[in-house]
C-alpha cells in the first residue's frame, strides 16, 4: 500500500500551486474566470484551434465551450476566422487584447513557479520534474493500455 504521505504531499502541492496562480492572476489584474483563462491559454497555445479541439483539450462539452468562447469574443480577447481546411468549423485566434492578457497570464504563471521553487536547488527541481512526469505518464499509459509504452 502506498505511503499516505504521498497523497497528502501531492494534495498540498496542488493547492499551493493553485493558490499561487490565483494570487499571480490577481496581481496581474486579469479579471477572467478560470474557465475563460484556460480557454484563452488553449487558443493561444494550440495552432489551428477550433471549438471542438478546445472542448477535447479542456474536457468540457461543446455547449459549455461555446458559452466561454462567446464571453471571450464579447471581451475582445478572441475572434473566429474561416477554417480553410474544414468549412464546417472556425479557427479561434487571439486578438491583440487577448495576446496582452496571455502575456499577463504567463507572467502570473512564472511568478507562481518562482515562488514555489525558490528554495530548490537546480538538481532538486530537475529530479522533481523527472519523477512527476513519470508519475503523470503512468496514469496516461494506464488509461490507454493498448498503446505502446515509450522507454526512458
Amino acid at each position: 500500500m502506498p505511503d499516505p504521505s504521498l497523497s497528502e504531499s501531492v494534495h498540498r502541492l496542488m493547492h499551493a500551486y493553485k493558490y499561487l496562480l490565483r494570487e499571480g492572476v490577481r496581481k496581474q489584474n486579469v479579471d477572467l474566470p478560470v474557465t475563460q483563462i484556460r480557454a484563452l491559454k488553449g487558443i493561444c497555445r494550440m495552432p489551428e484551434c477550433t471549438a471542438q479541439s478546445l472542448a477535447l483539450r479542456l474536457q468540457r462539452d461543446k455547449a459549455q465551450i461555446t458559452r466561454v468562447l462567446n464571453d471571450l469574443i464579447d471581451a475582445g480577447a478572441i475572434v473566429k476566422a474561416d477554417n480553410p481546411d474544414d468549412r464546417r468549423s472556425q479557427l479561434l485566434k487571439p486578438t491583440a487584447r487577448g495576446k496582452k492578457l496571455m502575456a499577463r497570464l504567463d507572467a502570473a504563471e512564472e511568478w507562481a513557479v518562482a515562488q514555489l521553487t525558490r528554495n530548490l536547488e537546480p538538481d532538486d527541481l530537475a529530479m522533481f520534474l523527472r519523477i512527476s512526469n513519470v508519475m503523470a505518464d503512468s496514469v496516461r499509459r494506464a488509461s490507454k493500455p493498448d498503446e505502446p509504452h515509450e522507454q526512458s
